[in-house]
């Protein structure tokens, strides 16, 4: 479609405009040189290399591959008073317990997930699962949010190969609008909401970067971002607590393709915001749950040109120039 249309993200319920007639208008917007930093293998000024010391003092193991520690200035705290604010429904507040990890994907300070090779890539997979399933594990939490930003236009402050995990009490706001449309849809079909979008992705393969045994890479249908991707698990997948080793090597096959497809797009380490989106940990099965990872690239025109969410997108909701159907092809063409 070559004209102004919305589309439905059936993960949130929430809706998009899509202007692709827009990219017919002249750029003169901001432009940039783009000069791509080479980075060391280790850093004696970096607080997550082997060796070093973190600004709380700690000093880190001289470790190999992935590195776990509890976040020196973590978001969520595990030991607080609880607390319940609610004045005449209008000043409404709660105390929120929680735990907050970084995980040093490798002990090399210049790799990024897209130049790591697939068993190291695959002990980074193993080492989620194992958070999420002994922080999932604890009475208070319910919900584990495993996430990386990658890139200082992303807002990350070190270079170093990282993400980070945050385990609270509650539901966070996209989980909570993703449980909400896929209970309701497994409810009405007794089948799950992603599954069946899958099996209508594979029909049509317009949107397909990669598949495997296990996973599937594609732009969704609804995407927000320029080059926004979303990796869905095939079968009965509804966390990490599902997978078997197969599916972990075959996740660790599919971020290696994404990641190092959108490094060739723009000629720079591209960066990104991702995430695993998976059933809450709170004691109740999820039968409607498929696992997935988001993918959320801001840049749009170049190395240096990113996408951002002012004005209408502020006031009224998401909206993009070019399609989804536009991203996938320039996507394929590298992949």
């Amino acid at each position: 479609m070559d004209f102004s249309h919305r589309r439905k993200n059936i993960l949130t319920g929430e809706w998009i405009q899509v202007s692709p007639h827009r990219t017919k208008r002249p750029w003169q917007g901001k432009l940039e040189v783009h000069k791509e930093e080479q980075l060391p293998e280790y850093d004696s000024n970096c607080y997550l290399c082997p060796g070093n010391k973190r600004a709380n003092g700690t000093v880190n193991p001289n470790y190999k591959g992935v590195y776990v520690f509890d976040n020196d200035f973590p978001a969520l705290q595990a030991d607080i008073q609880e607390t319940h604010v609610n004045v005449k429904d209008l000043l409404v507040s709660k105390s929120e317990k929680g735990i907050c990890k970084v995980l040093c994907f490798s002990e090399k300070h210049h790799l990024s997930l897209a130049q790591m090779e697939l068993p190291a890539i695959e002990l980074v997979i193993n080492s989620w699962a194992k958070e999420y399933r002994e922080l999932g594990s604890l009475d208070y939490i319910n919900a584990v949010q495993i996430f990386e930003n990658k890139g200082d236009i992303m807002g990350c402050s070190n270079p170093h190969p990282h993400g980070q995990i945050w385990a609270q009490e509650s539901l966070p706001q996209e989980m909570v609008k993703e449980q909400i449309q896929q209970f309701n849809y497994f409810k009405q079909h007794g089948k799950t909401l992603l599954a069946d979008y899958l099996q209508e992705e594979l029909k049509q393969k317009e949107r397909i970067l990669f598949e495997n045994n296990s996973f599937v890479v594609l732009v969704p249908y609804w995407a927000i971002w320029p080059f926004e991707t979303i990796i869905i698990a095939k079968g009965n997948l509804t966390s990490f607590n599902d997978f078997k080793q197969a599916d972990r090597q075959s996740l660790a096959e599919a971020i290696k393709y994404l990641t190092s497809t959108y490094d060739k797009l723009f000629a720079c380490s591209f960066p990104y915001s991702a995430g695993i989106h998976q059933s809450p940990t709170d004691g109740i099965a999820h039968p409607e749950w498929t696992f997935h990872m988001h993918f959320y690239p801001p840049l749009l025109r170049s190395a240096t040109v990113k996408k951002f969410m002012v004005g209408y997108e502020m006031m009224g909701n998401p909206q993009r120039d070019f399609t989804p159907e536009y991203a996938a092809k320039l996507l394929q063409k590298l992949g």
